[in-house]
């Protein structure tokens, strides 16, 4: 089932996300919701609070990416846990499923390491290194209420202002069910 994601400005991008254990309710029913919204919406990453729920897990397939590393990248995170980053950071150009039609450059790291559980709920320390990289930190940002626009100057925020109120208002055509805040 296709979920609605929400939009920049709902409360629950800002919430730290909380833990669940095996027990949580549909969860491999709420797994195939999450993969079948994000490939509608064409995205490589989808946290669980961009479909209103405040729990830490979230999903990613780089099968849409060019990047030849993430053709087979598909994996279910539960529970992650950074353990390090590290490397060089590097700048690349980001967009969220939350904050659609804005692309920013966000310097990252060139490596993170997560203790999580996968979708069987077996735990695992891995390390990833790229673009994968980027796309696990990308989304493990929004388990912690962090969007990538967090990332940028204030200056630049303060430039998307307009978009972003935009958004927050519902004012943006998307090709994907959205649910937005509706405050400003």
């Amino acid at each position: 089932m296709i979920l609605p994601i929400v939009g920049y400005g709902h409360q629950v991008l800002r919430t730290k996300a909380a833990e669940i254990g095996p027990e949580y309710p549909d969860l491999p029913v709420l797994i195939e919701n999450m993969f079948e919204t994000m490939h509608n919406a064409q995205g490589v990453g989808l946290a669980a609070p961009q479909i209103n729920l405040p729990i830490r897990v979230f999903v990613v397939d780089g099968a849409p990416m060019e990047d030849e590393e993430m053709q087979d990248f598909k994996r279910v995170f539960i529970n992650p846990q950074k353990v390090e980053e590290v490397g060089k950071p590097w700048g690349f150009e980001e967009g969220c499923l939350s904050i659609p039609d804005i692309r920013e450059v966000v310097r990252r790291r060139s490596d993170i390491t997560l203790h999580y559980f996968d979708e069987n709920f077996e735990e695992k320390t891995e390390t990833f290194s790229g673009m994968k990289a980027r796309v696990i930190q990308h989304e493990y940002d929004h388990l912690e209420g962090i969007l990538f626009m967090d990332h940028i100057s204030n200056l630049r925020r303060s430039m998307l202002k307009p978009k972003l109120q935009r958004i927050i208002r519902g004012d943006i055509d998307v090709e994907y069910p959205m649910k937005f805040n509706r405050k400003a």
